[in-house]
């Protein structure tokens, strides 16, 4: 009764004229800045912060909140109309929203995606209320071996996502990985992989890596295909339509799974939306009976991601609230941000700073209620992008992903391995190779790296040290079983077609 009295209170405060209006610039701010690619939610919190030097500590933390997670909504937008990811988490929306635009069925899943981005974030906020501090326990007890475990059973999940092309699956995941481990060396300081450019010793960002890979080779392929026309647009009710599909029907159980998993892997430090959406899809083609189908424009594609990408986007603040721990870049500024007005994170928060800790949540509800009641109206008016020549609108996105690049850090180079990327990606798209592997292999290579060195640095060398962590032989073991289930329909698969 006690949580429910101060969630009341947290709305009451969220509800006032003033932090509703901050709560409305900043998810309004986040979708713009979501569809534009290459800006993304860590540059406009960190140009915004400035202006929240005059507010007072919760109204602060509401309007960057809200620019956070608007921007992880906003980025699916641009990912389905023109499969160019505006944040690399909406990168896994595109696989199947993409397929959907393509077949006129854009309003409707922009449409889905907004309502998996409610259910996401609400499941998301429901989880911080009641599980709060057992989950931050619960982060706290994941060591080296925990989280090597979990990136290998990730990096499993993966390759075996491709039931027919997992040799493919397993080189690009290495590719992916060697590609992550440019840079310095986190431990040794040695430049690894870097051909001494100077422009390579922080290693290759995951914005300009992601945007070249899909976005720029998504606009090659484009100018290869015949006929420049618009896509095709149909017109009608968008809730209509979702009866006449038997759409909310999916939605449901999908979006429960999605959440599920995004509320899990955004509380966990390091992880965060983009690793929880590609986990999400890959659970789901592995529980679709008809899996094959998935990449083409299915409903359950589009809402478990968007799911898992809004509820990781929430349960992100936990163990940056209560742990002090920032789990993401973005995360990292929210904890400068609140640091700035005088309120350190801890377990502590909760009683120290109640009036701010219950405000932020009671905003995360409007916020999110927010996002749906600004966007739902503006569906009509993206689609409307649709009907533009793609003549006329590659050119003019290119130069939008160009810009992009460029003002992440102000230097050239970002723009040249952007067209780099984006010759990557269009080889590998013509010959087949999933470009999803080479993305996760990129994000979780570095974390397994990491990882990895640690617990072979704490046992001596020893790898019997993951046999004595329960957590990590249970996640090794489920791994072993997603292995050989695949294996095993494998060849099914190969049986049944003679």
């Amino acid at each position: 009764m006690e949580t429910l009295g101060n969630l009341q209170a947290g709305l009451m405060a969220a509800l006032q004229f003033d932090a509703l209006l901050l709560c409305l610039l900043g998810v309004t701010l986040g979708t713009l800045v979501g569809v534009l690619p290459g800006i993304g939610a860590i540059t406009a919190v960190a140009l915004l912060l400035p202006l929240t030097f005059d507010l007072p500590p919760a109204g602060a933390i509401m309007l960057l909140a809200g620019i956070y997670y608007g921007s992880e909504y906003g980025g699916s937008i641009s990912s389905i109309l023109l499969n160019i990811p505006g944040t690399p988490a909406s990168i896994v929306t595109g696989f199947d929203g993409y397929p959907m635009a393509r077949q006129g069925h854009a309003g409707m899943a922009l449409l889905l995606t907004a309502l998996a981005s409610l259910f996401g974030g609400v499941v998301g906020i429901m989880v911080m209320l009641v599980a709060a501090p057992a989950i931050g326990t619960l982060a706290m007890s994941f060591g080296a071996a925990e989280f090597t475990a979990l990136i290998v059973l990730g990096l499993i999940i993966a390759v075996f996502i491709n039931d027919h092309r997992i040799p493919q699956g397993m080189a690009m995941l290495c590719l992916g990985m060697l590609l992550g481990m440019v840079g310095m060396d986190v431990n040794t300081g040695v430049q690894r992989f870097t051909l001494d450019w100077d422009y390579l010793q922080d290693g290759i960002s995951l914005v300009i890596f992601a945007m070249g890979l899909f976005g720029v080779s998504e606009l090659f392929q484009a100018y290869t295909q015949q006929g420049q026309d618009a896509l095709p647009v149909k017109t009608g009710s968008l809730f209509r339509g979702l009866r006449e599909t038997n759409a909310l029907r999916r939605f449901l159980p999908s979006s429960v799974r999605g959440a599920g998993v995004g509320a899990f892997f955004g509380a966990l430090p390091g992880t965060g939306p983009t690793i929880a959406s590609f986990i999400a899809y890959a659970v789901e083609k592995r529980l679709l009976p008809r899996r094959y189908v998935m990449g083409t424009g299915t409903i359950e594609g589009v809402c478990s991601p968007e799911a898992a990408n809004n509820a990781a986007a929430q349960t992100a603040f936990i163990p940056t609230l209560t742990l002090g721990l920032p789990g993401s870049a973005t995360m990292a500024v929210m904890l400068g941000a609140l640091m700035m007005h005088g309120i350190t994170p801890g377990p502590a928060i909760v009683t120290q700073h109640a009036e701010v800790y219950w405000a932020l949540i009671g905003s995360f509800l409007v916020g999110n209620v927010l996002l749906l009641v600004l966007n739902v109206p503006l569906i009509r008016l993206w689609i409307l992008i649709l009907k533009v020549p793609r003549y006329v609108l590659n050119p003019a996105m290119l130069t939008l992903i160009c810009v992009g690049a460029y003002t992440l850090h102000r230097n050239p180079f970002d723009v040249l391995m952007l067209f780099v990327f984006g010759c990557l990606g269009f080889f590998l798209r013509t010959r087949g190779y999933p470009l999803a592997s080479v993305l996760i292999g990129f994000i979780m290579g570095p974390l397994l790296e990491e990882h990895l060195r640690r617990v072979l640095l704490i046992s001596q060398g020893d790898l019997g040290y993951f046999l004595q962590r329960p957590v990590s032989l249970v996640l090794f073991f489920m791994g072993a079983v997603v292995v050989a289930l695949s294996l095993w329909s494998s060849r099914q698969a190969r049986r049944e077609a003679g």
